[in-house]
């Protein structure tokens, strides 16, 4: 819990406040439009509302993701072992099966054997 009182987290559950009474400020201007006559500002007066809860939700998940991870690592360490490369083989179709698919087989073996060559 003490993750979430950091400055960082701080000043965002601060935005996230000021967007939700923004967001709701917004939705009962939309709706006293609405009362005086104007009906656009209905779908406003609901949309504006549902603004702010998905602002809710995503908080709650972004606190909720921040809980979970193990409290030394970082996102960014992460994700770049989520980006390593992955080594996969290819079934070669014989020609004989169908020569179209196989000359397509090779030419990306030969891209992919060119790629790897490039790489240091």
């Amino acid at each position: 819990m003490r993750r979430l009182l950091t400055r960082h987290w701080l000043g965002m559950h601060a935005l996230v406040v000021f967007v939700i009474a923004a967001f709701l400020t917004l939705g009962w201007w939309q709706a006293v439009r609405a009362g005086d006559g104007n009906p656009r500002s209905y779908g406003y007066a609901l949309e504006w509302p549902t603004f702010a809860v998905i602002v809710v939700f995503l908080w709650i998940r972004a606190m909720r993701t921040e809980l979970r991870t193990p409290p030394g690592s970082t996102n960014s360490s992460a994700r770049a072992q989520d980006l390593q490369p992955v080594q996969r083989t290819v079934d070669i179709v014989n020609d004989d099966e169908d020569p179209e698919l196989a000359a397509y087989n090779r030419y990306l073996a030969d891209l992919n054997r060119e790629d790897l060559q490039s790489q240091p």
